[in-house]
């Protein structure tokens, strides 16, 4: 019998992403540790204002907690709630892990939304869920996931479209040149070039590095220097994105064969199943047949 190996997503936020795991852990505790977070992300301040009378106190609270980011246990059980019919364990080991990885990417304090971001988690999710037994379901799986990191799954599915649409009209020298044009997508990378040369806040990660390729594929740019160019256009470091998309590259090959192994071993238990029912037919043919005989005979 074959097995299916389990397959690991923590690879899509392992280098770059160790600092925001170190600084996001910080605050990934119990509701008790809350109140001891750095001050930029819970702001109090409790005045104490002594009334006339001595004999008491009025107590203010003059701000309340609201920047503190939910536990990763929060965000699973979110999804848990939003979903809760079993899910393949194939897909349901990388759907946790993922799930996680992209938590600490959410929450990170310098990570903002962006399209490309929003590109690069649909074309991996899209990828992974590949060959999923409903569509129906697979679609059902990703807003639930969407909206238990707190987030609108309609925008990362029209940003996608958009940003898809926009690379198949693209060549080569368009892609790169994007900064001498007007038009909504041109805005949208203008703004983050902006963002990650330093005027802004800007997250890279590996969603963002795949949202790129996902570009340079669409736009057929396959050529090295194009992404190169890019990158510099972007502002983005090229070594980060040639590395996490070989990352990328390595676990969609791995889950391709892990499907592989998996269909084998489907179809392999169908068929076993087949056979015990034509066996059972036959025993029960049989056994009526050798009925009917002794009822003749007698």
């Amino acid at each position: 019998m074959a097995t299916v190996t389990y397959l690991s997503f923590s690879a899509l936020s392992q280098c770059s992403e160790r600092k925001a795991t170190a600084s996001s852990t910080r605050f990934l505790g119990s509701n008790s540790d809350a109140f001891r977070l750095r001050s930029n992300f819970s702001n109090h301040y409790v005045g104490v204002r002594a009334s006339n009378s001595a004999s008491k106190m009025v107590i203010q609270c003059m701000s309340s907690v609201t920047d503190i980011p939910p536990a990763v246990s929060e965000t699973k059980a979110n999804f848990l709630k939003a979903y809760k019919r079993p899910i393949p364990s194939i897909y349901n080991n990388v759907l946790q892990e993922l799930l996680v990885q992209h938590h600490l990417m959410r929450y990170k304090r310098s990570h903002r939304y962006d399209p490309i971001f929003g590109l690069g988690f649909v074309t991996v999710y899209d990828q992974l869920m590949e060959g999923y037994p409903s569509d129906e379901d697979r679609e059902v799986i990703f807003q639930a996931y969407i909206k238990a990191l707190e987030e609108d799954p309609n925008q990362y599915r029209v940003d996608a479209q958009k940003l898809e649409e926009w690379a198949r009209a693209q060549n080569p020298t368009s892609l790169v040149e994007f900064s001498s044009r007007e038009g909504e997508i041109e805005g949208i990378l203008k703004d983050i070039a902006e963002r990650a040369g330093g005027k802004g806040d800007f997250s890279y990660s590996r969603f963002f590095a795949v949202g790129l390729f996902r570009l340079l594929e669409l736009a057929n740019a396959t050529e090295p220097s194009v992404l190169e160019k890019l990158c510099a256009a972007l502002n983005i470091n090229k070594r980060s994105v040639d590395r996490d998309l070989d990352v990328y590259r390595n676990l969609l090959s791995k889950l391709v064969q892990a499907k592989e192994l998996l269909k084998e071993y489907v179809d392999r238990e169908k068929k076993k199943r087949e056979e015990r029912s034509d066996s059972q037919k036959a025993n029960e043919a049989i056994t009526k047949c050798l009925g009917q005989y002794q009822y003749s005979g007698l």
